[in-house]
């Protein structure tokens, strides 16, 4: 049995370690695991989504894993090297941090996750009795190392007092689950390296204890070199309020053939079998997209659900593949609806009338251009100028025009 050590570098989850080996944090005694998240959003995104695939992976290796959700923290904020974060209402908090919660316990598939609040400890200390205790412990030399602080101080803004004082907060956090929990192992993002050693560094000074610190890699797209994490320059969320099933199962599948691989590995719960079939697949034919197929549902089944992913899959389907309306059940029909671009149509409607004024061509010369070049699909079939809009050309009142793979018009009857 492969030891969990070796899953987290094989599958690209380990960037920095300390103090020792990372044999002696994964693969000894049970340990117990906190993930810290702020909420600077009610929602995770799939840029810090890496993380809770770390914290599961730690769970299924039947370590205990604690999820701290900064209500404390999130009234201070994490210092962003270009500017200083708006504070948050308390109500806000609460409500950012209810559903933050319960994402993150979906993401663990109904294993036994502990979540907890450092509103709840940080809000009681004594401003006095923390600077004795805590404060002496920080050199403001050390701080101003940190890389966005020292940004913030080479500034003409400059950085609060505020924000500043975060590292020694998070290192807190850190002490306390140590005391109260006996947490001995911190995760985050390559960026938190300096505030996850700060907590190490404070247990060993303040319990004499060895406590543990482990980052992930920055994510970034191979095919562009660019963070992973955003489509089009806007944030892909798991809240399907935010961004529809069927637009985070897109983003998966618009992956890059150089980087599929690595996201099935680090986002999915594919065995290697699985992941060397899907990629043997997709080597003999790139354009089928294969392996960004199995990397979406996959992604989209633990986020959204099997019956969100299979709807999301479905409905690509019909509108760039080969599926047709009649493969799709009413709930798909709806996802359809909400996701496809829309026009009208009218029984006895000039072919022609309908493609131009559904924008899948740009006039009536172009639009007969493309019907006599086959071009123009209506319900998976092609037409031509003589074909005649009517009733039986829908489906629960809508049809799919198509030109090309790619250009998609769902026309609705009226």
């Amino acid at each position: 049995m492969e030891k969990l050590s070796e899953t987290l570098m094989s599958r690209g989850y380990v960037y920095q370690y300390s103090p020792e080996t990372l044999e002696e944090i994964t693969d000894g005694p049970k340990r117990t695991i906190y993930l810290g998240v702020d909420p600077t959003a009610d929602s995770i995104h799939v840029g810090n989504l890496v993380t809770y695939m770390l914290l599961r992976r730690f769970a299924d290796a039947g370590h205990k894993v604690i999820l701290i959700i900064g209500g404390g923290t999130g009234m201070i904020g994490d210092p962003k090297p270009d500017v200083e974060r708006p504070l948050l209402s308390l109500d806000e908090i609460e409500f950012r941090t209810g559903k933050l919660r319960k994402q993150a316990e979906k993401l663990l598939g109904g294993i036994e996750l502990q979540t907890v609040n450092n509103a709840d400890w940080l809000t009681k200390l004594n401003l006095v009795e923390f600077l004795r205790d805590i404060g002496k412990h920080f050199t403001v030399n050390s701080l101003i190392k940190k890389d966005a602080i020292s940004a913030r101080m080479g500034s003409d803004d400059g950085i609060s007092y505020t924000e500043f004082s975060y590292p020694l907060l998070q290192a807190y956090d850190f002490l306390h689950l140590n005391r109260e929990y006996g947490c001995d192992v911190q995760i985050g993002g390559s960026d938190q390296w300096g505030n996850i050693i700060a907590g190490v560094d404070l247990i060993r000074r303040k319990e004499n204890k060895t406590a543990y610190a482990l980052t992930i890699p920055l994510i970034v797209d191979k095919a562009t070199g660019k963070k992973f994490g955003k489509s089009e320059g806007n944030a892909v969320w798991l809240d399907p309020e935010k961004t529809s099933p069927y637009q985070f199962y897109q983003f998966w599948l618009n992956a890059s053939d150089e980087s599929v691989e690595d996201y099935l590995k680090l986002f999915t719960l594919m065995n290697y079998a699985e992941i060397a079939t899907a990629m043997e697949n997709h080597s003999h034919q790139p354009s089928a997209r294969i392996a960004q197929q199995q990397l979406a549902f996959a992604v989209t089944k633990l986020v959204h659900g099997d019956d969100a992913a299979s709807a999301a899959e479905m409905v690509s389907g019909v509108l760039f593949g080969a599926a047709g309306l009649n493969d799709l059940t009413d709930a798909q029909i709806a996802m359809l609806k909400k996701e496809a671009p829309q026009s009208t149509a009218s029984a006895g409607q000039s072919i022609v009338d309908i493609l131009t004024a559904s924008g899948l061509a740009s006039s009536k010369r172009e639009a007969r251009q493309f019907l006599s070049e086959g071009a123009i699909t209506l319900n998976g079939g092609k037409i031509t100028e003589e074909h005649v809009i009517s009733e039986v050309d829908f489906k629960n009142g809508v049809a799919l025009l198509k030109r090309g793979k790619r250009n998609v018009s769902m026309l609705t009857l009226i």
